[in-house]
């Protein structure tokens, strides 16, 4: 009789295990960055390299740093997203051009319309590892004290731009210098 119940045990418990993950998010990637620190570079501008930018330069604005590759392909697919809301003028975006040749990088720009404020190159990839980018494209949500507040993985969709990202990039905009605001206290975030 033993011999029929451990098996039967066994199936029933990887089975419950199987159907749980069957309900998770395959794009919800717990990253360890949010709120904590976006970790700081400085790095040339993709169309003016004789200058940088420095995230320490956006201390005090809620920022997007969208990173993205002209050889992406699912960056292209959120690209019209992204030149839309620049238009809007609701929150600045800035791009980091990934493991990208950046003469690539301005002709996929100058082709499809630029969204950034200003793209920054990393052409090997050394920021990128250091905010654990698993793949292009990838979003932040930086707050004034330039604290990782959200992360979207993958392309920013229409329903992830209105449920969260921008809720909470206006509760960001908001808020004190003293006020704590995280992705928990937007509906959509969570």
């Amino acid at each position: 009789m033993l011999r029929y119940i451990v098996p039967l045990v066994v199936f029933l418990v990887v089975s419950v295990f199987l159907l749980k993950g069957l309900d998770l998010n395959p794009r919800e990637v717990p990253s360890p960055f949010i709120n904590k620190p976006a970790p700081t570079f400085s790095l040339q501008k993709l169309h003016a390299p004789e200058t940088h930018f420095s995230t320490q330069d956006m201390l005090g604005e809620v920022w997007l740093l969208n990173v993205w590759a002209s050889w992406c392909v699912a960056c292209r697919s959120e690209h019209p997203l992204l030149v839309q809301l620049s238009r809007a003028n609701i929150v600045p975006i800035y791009g980091l051009n990934y493991k990208d040749l950046p003469s690539e990088g301005k002709q996929w720009l100058q082709q499809l319309g630029n969204p950034y404020v200003a793209s920054m190159i990393d052409y090997e990839g050394k920021v990128g590892i250091d905010y654990g980018v698993y793949g292009v494209p990838e979003t932040f949500v930086i707050d004034k004290q330039g604290i990782i507040r959200h992360k979207v993985i993958g392309p920013v969709t229409p329903d992830a731009l209105d449920d969260c990202v921008l809720p909470l990039v206006r509760k960001l905009q908001q808020a004190s210098a003293q006020q704590v605001v995280t992705r928990d206290t937007v509906e959509g975030c969570v």
